[in-house]
């Protein structure tokens, strides 16, 4: 063969050779996390039907990336607009290029916004914009039962403000994992967050709630046989203290003081390490704590959580969704609530069975309007988890039934 035929030969062969080997290459991508962790992937092959069932449920789309599949407003005319004022309106615009946010002014375009990130999607979803390496909140959300568009929680009515910064205790509670590094864009506050958006993991994965899964997965696989879990944290393997911190993480309210982002966390962890939690100043009716946020707390304060040692789970299956399941949670009640033990219901015998047994979470744990997540003049309905005896929800279902009121204490 020739030098000129040798060299043409080579000049094909190994590009040819470089790219089969990488075809061939089956190596996952590292977890941004760290090499201790494998990744939500490499947990379906054992348990398949939690991972599809978990892709239903609130944790699994608190936060995705925007687009049309995953946004759930109406971008149509005469529904996607909001006014702020008689000058300031926000139209919710589709294009090409993506979905915007974009605020007018007296009729000329203002300040603007992409839909880049959707938090949330089952009472409601707030949306977020990069500008930089920071993430910024979009002046509009938007309410699933009602189907419309509204000022984002906590926003002034007066004027869209696009100017709100996400921080990592917010996406700490809305995704698995950002790399924090410092922001581009001092414009707002002092050394302000940013994100590497190449290391962002979103959702809330079996990782952020089992910990770190490599050395169990390399075990697993080699020892299929071996069916008790390994190099893993099973939730019944933390103390009480441990399963509630792994739920506080998230549901002790947004009024905690942050000592490090919480993507750290891990089961087993002393939350105190993460953050400082502020308790709430509690009112008689327990109603200042607002019922969307500080879940922990409200359970805190019932007699079932002091009187027990139940944790969040002895209600809550997190790999379900079990959304709206009423007769389903009362029967969790009815589990302790037996009219063998001395925790039964006062109005066993008064109201009929099969209302008694469908209605525990109506009447001790009731919806009340969230102060944070709000439509117009009312906010949205959430139940509240402080597990109590309501008079006046009594007092509803007894006069339904046009029963008297009696002594429900």
């Amino acid at each position: 063969m020739s030098k000129t035929k040798l060299i043409l030969f080579g000049a094909v062969l190994i590009p040819m050779v470089i790219a089969l080997s990488e075809c061939l290459n089956t190596k996952k991508a590292p977890d941004p996390r760290g090499k201790d962790y494998a990744g939500s992937a490499s947990c379906v092959s054992c348990h398949k039907s939690i991972s599809e069932s978990y892709l239903h449920t609130a944790h699994f789309i608190s936060s995705q990336p925007a687009d049309s599949a995953t946004i759930q407003g109406d971008f149509g005319k005469g529904h996607n607009e909001i006014t702020y004022n008689p000058h300031a309106t926000v139209v919710m615009d589709k294009r090409k290029s993506g979905f915007y946010q974009i605020a007018y002014h007296d009729g000329k375009k203002g300040e603007s916004g992409k839909f880049d990130i959707v938090f949330g999607g089952v009472k409601g979803q707030t949306y977020a914009y990069w500008l930089a390496n920071e993430l910024f909140q979009l002046p509009v959300s938007h309410v699933s039962n009602a189907q419309k568009w509204i000022n984002s929680p906590g926003y002034q009515n007066s004027d869209p403000d696009f100017e709100r910064m996400i921080t990592s205790q917010c996406l700490g509670c809305h995704m698995s994992y950002a790399k924090v590094v410092p922001g581009k864009l001092p414009l707002f506050v002092q050394n302000p967050e940013g994100f590497d958006r190449a290391t962002m993991i979103y959702n809330i994965d079996c990782e952020r709630c089992h910990g770190p899964a490599e050395e169990h997965v390399e075990f697993q696989t080699a020892n299929p046989t071996v069916k008790e879990a390994k190099y893993i944290a099973t939730y019944r393997s933390l103390t009480r203290e441990q399963k509630i911190s792994m739920c506080a993480v998230c549901h002790s309210g947004a009024n905690n003081v942050m000592l490090k982002p919480t993507f750290g966390f891990k089961p087993g962890d002393t939350l105190s390490k993460y953050m400082k939690i502020v308790p709430a100043n509690l009112s008689a009716d327990y109603k200042d704590i607002d019922v969307h946020g500080d879940q922990t707390g409200m359970l805190a304060t019932s007699k079932c959580f002091i009187s027990t040692n139940m944790s969040c789970a002895t209600c809550h299956n997190t790999h379900q969704n079990e959304r709206d399941k009423q007769v389903l949670f009362a029967a969790r009640c009815m589990s302790c609530h037996t009219k063998s033990s001395d925790h039964e219901c006062k109005l066993s015998g008064k109201l009929p069975p099969a209302l008694l047994t469908s209605n525990c979470i109506d009447c001790h744990m009731p919806a009340f309007a969230s102060k944070l997540i709000v439509a117009g003049k009312s906010g949205a309905m959430v139940h509240t988890h402080h597990i109590a005896v309501y008079p006046e929800e009594t007092k509803k279902i007894l006069k339904y039934l046009k029963l008297p009121a009696g002594n429900t204490r």
